[in-house]
């Protein structure tokens, strides 16, 4: 059979339906299609598939079974390795890990392996009937801190080994940056929620409205009875620039924007929550949370919405796919150019403190790239005489998060870089006895399947110290 060169596209919403609409973009591939793509597949002996994912699912033995149309089979060999398919089949950046490695890539595009996991995590939950069954208990006690992804996929493999794990998150959902950074529109809450009661149905107790080091500290954790602690906390505290302006009304951090949007629904006509809706919006960066920042001001009906990144398009970091959307939606892409103060004007008759202003324009200077840093990319280079100002209403930074300072200040022997990102040795574990880290609390902002990754290794490592005492 002659190989299809290119991947079965995925069918979308219209970009000028979809920019007024918090509703799924991609909406997935019919059974038809997914077994085409499927098909595709060359099974190769060496799978480097498999090596480019951080959770190493056995991707030729699933896409197998979707060529045979056995779908839940499909799903169970997913779900040997992963506790979050559904999400992973929409936001991770298989072009960067699983796909890059494709041997059909070599010649043709590769197999689109994460909208086949999706299609297969998707059909499970259309058709399910009974629960998950709940492994019997070998007796020890783990407390995971944090429902992100890293979190969550530490206490699902601690608990498909018969762990009592609990999983303390510090908001009232479960899901971490799932529910409060990404949008619905790529992410629809009621994925996250269906992942989190399959863990529950694995026996993992979730309790919300806990934050560790204010609520209880990891000292009171172990006097409750718990062997290990996994650190999955994320990196929730925003970065910003610095620059004049920025506690002007109308500044936000795109963590701050896209929570009060996503988890406080701040998008519904009559809200609990202000947040800027229509105007002129500016937003600073150009990663996959900028765009996500970006496509939410649109659709909370700004007029205009830009993306100032500092870098040319081929140094985006975002993925190709966020950028072809937000492109097709009508976002204005300022490239190499570089803020360098927020405008404002301040109310003389307003009494609140001096310096909070109300945004008028952003002052921006053009950029070029210079000579390669330590890191191989070219430094951008202000161009001398080249500033110009946008006329906008809002400004959303969304230049990176580091790790929340809170957990560190209230543990002692915990050690951290100098970003704040707690230091672990390869299999998880920090200078803590029986306390483990992972995910973006250790290494900054990074993939949610990076996460998952290391919530696994530590899984595994707080696995093998309880069953070795």
């Amino acid at each position: 059979m002659a190989i299809v060169p290119k991947k079965h596209e995925m069918p979308t919403q219209e970009p000028a339906v979809r920019a007024h609409n918090f509703d799924e973009v991609a909406l997935g591939y019919p059974v038809e299609i997914a077994v085409e793509e499927a098909k595709r597949c060359l099974n190769c002996k060496n799978r480097p598939c498999v090596n480019g994912c951080p959770v190493n699912i056995a991707i030729p033995d699933f896409i197998s079974r979707i060529k045979e149309r056995d779908f839940e089979g499909a799903y169970r060999i997913i779900s040997e390795y992963s506790s979050l398919p559904a999400v992973c089949g929409r936001v991770c950046p298989q072009e960067e890990q699983c796909e890059k490695h494709c041997t059909l890539g070599v010649k043709f595009e590769p197999v689109a392996i994460g909208r086949l996991e999706r299609f297969v995590a998707d059909y499970h939950n259309a058709n399910e009937t009974e629960p998950p069954k709940k492994p019997e208990s070998n007796g020890h006690k783990v407390a995971v801190i944090g429902s992100g992804p890293s979190g969550l996929t530490c206490a699902g493999d601690l608990a498909k080994r018969g762990y009592k794990v609990t999983v303390f998150e510090a908001l009232h959902t479960a899901g971490g940056v799932l529910v409060y950074g990404i949008p619905e529109f790529r992410l629809p809450k009621a994925i996250v929620a269906k992942e989190v009661e399959t863990l529950k149905a694995l026996g993992v107790d979730v309790q919300t409205n806990v934050v560790i080091g204010k609520t209880l500290t990891i000292d009171e954790l172990f006097k409750m009875g718990y062997e290990a602690v996994y650190i999955g906390s994320g990196a929730g505290l925003p970065n910003f620039m610095g620059i004049p302006g920025e506690s002007y009304q109308g500044v936000y951090s795109a963590n701050e924007f896209l929570t009060r949007s996503n988890l406080m629904k701040a998008y519904l006509a009559d809200p609990e929550t202000p947040i800027m809706k229509g105007g002129r919006v500016a937003v600073v960066g150009g990663g996959n949370v900028a765009m996500d920042a970006a496509r939410t001001a649109l659709r909370l009906g700004a007029e205009k919405v830009y993306i100032v990144y500092r870098r040319s398009m081929e140094e985006l970091p975002a993925r190709k796919e966020e950028v072809e959307h937000a492109m097709e939606e009508g976002i204005d892409f300022r490239l190499l150019n570089n803020p360098v103060e927020i405008l404002g004007y301040r109310n003389p008759d307003d009494l609140r403190d001096p310096k909070n202003g109300f945004v008028t324009g952003i002052r921006c200077i053009r950029m070029e790239l210079g000579t390669p840093g330590a890191d191989g990319r070219r430094r951008p280079v202000p161009v001398p005489g080249s500033e110009f100002t946008l006329d906008v209403d809002a400004v959303v930074i969304a230049i990176g998060t580091s790790p929340n300072p809170l957990i560190k200040s209230t543990t002692d022997g915990l050690n951290v870089n100098a970003r704040g990102g707690i230091l672990v040795s390869e299999d998880g574990a920090t200078s803590r006895d029986a306390v483990y880290a992972g995910g973006d609390a250790v290494t900054g902002a990074a993939t949610v399947i990076s996460a998952m990754g290391a919530g696994k290794v530590a899984a595994s490592a707080i696995h093998a110290r309880l069953q070795a005492e």
